[in-house]
Order: C-alpha cells, then structure tokens, then sequence
C-alpha cells in the first residue's frame, strides 16, 4: 500500500513547483489563447512524464479540450478535471501563487488547478508501479465554469466507454467530504409584455410588466420546497424605461435546483406553463435543465472502496450531498459509477482568499492512484471490496 503513497511523496516538490506555474497563468474561460497556452503546459508535463497519448478536441470558442491517454485494455477509467477558472487576465498577476504556513494561495488553485495535478501524478504513480491494464484518461475540460456547453457531449461519450469516473473537483470541508451526491441545475428566462403608456396622462390604458413580473417573481420563489430538496431562486430583474412610463416590458433570470429527475420534471412543468395574472399582459419562458443531479446510488460502491483506502493512508473519509453541480452530474445521469470531489482540500472556490492545504494533496493524490488501481483490478458491481 505504501510503495504509491511513498512514490508520490517524493513528487510532491515537483507537483508544487508545477502548481506555482500553473496557477500563475491565467486561464479565463472566455479567453482561447490564454486557456490552449496554460493547456500546452499541462500536455508537456505529461509527455515528459508518462510519454501518454494527447487527443485534442478543437474548439472554435472556448480552449481545445484535450484526453490524456495511458495505458490499454477493454476498459476505460476517466478522470474529470477543467482547467478554465472565474478568473479574469491579469488577475494572476495582482494576486500570484504564493504560500502562507501550511496554506497556498492563488486565482484558481482551489477549483481545480491543484486537482488537475494530482490526477496528472496520480497517473504518474499508478504507470510507475503497474503496467495499466485499462486505458486511463484525464479530460481537461475548458468551459466547465460556464456550464459545459461545448464539453458535455465529448464528457458523456468518454463516460459510455469508462467503468468508473473519478471528478477532481475540491473536497467539501476542512475535513475533505467527497461528494456523493449534487444537485441537478435549472436556468430560465421570463420575459414579461405589458403596454406602455404615460404615467401621469393615461396611467389607467397601461399594463405595467414589472407589476406582472412582481407576481410571477413571487410565485415561482414559493415553488421552493426545502423538504424535497428543491429551490428556486430568481437572480435577476430588470424592467422598465423612465420613472414616467409605464413599463412596456420586463424580464427575469431563474435558477432551479433539484435533487432527483422527478423533481426537475415537476418543477420545470410549472415555470414553463406559468400564466399573466394581469388582464392584457404577455408571459414567455424559455430555458430548461443545464445539469442533471448527480443521485447517491451512482457513487455509493465507489465510496465504499475509497472509505478503507483512506483509513489505510491514515485519514478519515467522509461523504456528503452539495448543492453546486459538476461534470460529475453529466456521468452519474449516465448510471456511470462516479465519485466526485477527489480534488483539493481546502476552502474559497471563485473567492479572493481561494486556498488549498498542503499537506492535503499528497494523501488526496494517493488515495485516487489507489482506486485507479482498485478500478483496475476488481470489477465494479462484485462485492468486493478489497
């Protein structure tokens, strides 16, 4: 058990110096070159490394997507990870990488960069020690922070092909929580029409749209439901002209999250088929789910193998459900076994005070080179769990 534990302890000078370099280039989503040059480094470090197969996915908008290929064999373990972050250029250069005690701090370190690297050096232990007898593959997604758009289709055809996929997304808690479960993401659009008219001369020939988006605001908020899991939360509002109209048109921005399909459907059915409470007034909504959940039942064997290889590493391991989505939501929706949340251990996800713990990482790392090799190993869906 030791041997990939001790191999990656003696990478972790390594790992952090390609840490510092990584996080200090920025890698906004919106920017190709910025995000295909931080995406080269990434590819030369593993080259040099593993000699591994690179498959670019070009993109016109966002930065190439790229596979990382080891190894051969009928089966297929995927490993999910995006190096896009919310950060906008040049903001490396007013806060760069830098370290305080046990902490490190920098734009993007925390969701995901220091999780892109350990699945590269978890890699780099499992090809050390073992001739991988399935293919192993890191897809470096470039649009993750914006839902995925390009990405999702090229994620769900690696999933078909894997046995198990691992999500380098940071832990949750000081404690470092995998996350077993998410919640699935609804967005939408309300566009309210009423009819304009002049406030002072002919107040009463108007139908005013933020009025009626007033009441619609109010019941899909009520549509929340925190016993099922279910919330609604509309974001953004706007509306309106000058203080002496009134307002002619109107229009929201929703959010939706749920924790089972059933509740998606349910929900969605009642925003989409929302009626004008005002005489004379139009409602139009458009939009649907972006992300499925991410339900319990497709990582519970892979948790319960993670479990002991943590206590052997020497920590505890914990689960836990969150509301925020991932990649991770469009395998597990697959009935793809998924464990999420492999990542870093530390706090402040698209936050200034962004950080990672570093004694953290080595553990991390080795405990997902460990369930690549169980991966490996011991087929899914047999009971045991070695």
């Amino acid at each position: 058990m030791s041997q990939l534990l001790d191999f990656i302890k003696a990478q972790q000078g390594s790992l952090l110096s390609d840490l510092e370099h990584l996080v200090n280039l920025d890698t906004p989503t919106g920017s190709k070159a910025l995000v295909d040059q931080a995406m080269q480094v990434v590819i030369d470090r593993f080259q040099q490394q593993l000699g591994g197969t690179v498959e670019y996915i070009r993109q016109e908008k966002y930065g190439n997507q790229v596979k990382l290929h080891l190894g051969k064999g009928t089966g297929q373990i995927l490993l999910m990870t995006h190096i896009d972050t919310v950060w906008p250029e040049g903001e490396t250069a007013k806060r760069p990488f830098r370290q305080e005690g046990g902490r490190l701090y920098g734009p993007g370190i925390f969701d995901m960069k220091c999780g892109l690297l350990q699945g590269l050096y978890a890699m780099h232990a499992v090809a050390a020690h073992y001739a991988p007898a399935k293919n192993i593959v890191l897809f470096i997604n470039t649009d993750e922070e914006v839902g995925s758009p390009s990405s999702r289709p090229w994620i769900e055809e690696e999933a078909r092909k894997s046995d198990a996929v691992f999500v380098l997304e940071p832990a949750l808690g000081p404690s470092g929580k995998l996350k077993t479960s998410r919640k699935g993401v609804g967005r939408f659009t309300l566009e309210v029409e009423g009819v304009s008219a002049h406030s002072g001369v002919n107040h009463s020939e108007g139908v005013n749209a933020l009025e009626e988006l007033a009441h619609q605001i109010l019941f899909l908020q009520g549509l929340t439901d925190y016993e099922k899991g279910s919330t609604v939360n509309v974001g953004i509002a706007s509306g309106g002209t000058a203080v002496n109209v009134v307002s002619g048109q109107a229009r929201a921005q929703l959010d939706l999250r749920i924790e089972t399909m059933e509740e998606a459907e349910r929900l969605s059915r009642s925003i989409l088929g929302v009626s004008p409470v005002l005489p004379n007034a139009k409602v139009r909504v458009t939009g649907g789910m972006i992300r499925p959940p991410m339900e319990r039942t497709a990582s519970r064997e892979l948790f319960a193998r993670a479990q002991p290889i943590a206590g052997r590493l020497g920590f505890v391991l914990e689960e836990t459900a969150t509301g925020g989505a991932s990649d991770g939501n469009f395998t597990a929706a697959l009935n793809v076994p998924t464990l999420d949340g492999l990542g870093a251990v530390g706090h402040g996800a698209h936050a200034l005070d962004e950080y990672v713990e570093i004694d953290s990482i080595v553990l991390r790392t080795a405990l997902l080179a460990h369930l690549i090799v169980e991966a490996m190993e011991e087929p899914l869906g047999t009971g045991t769990l070695a």
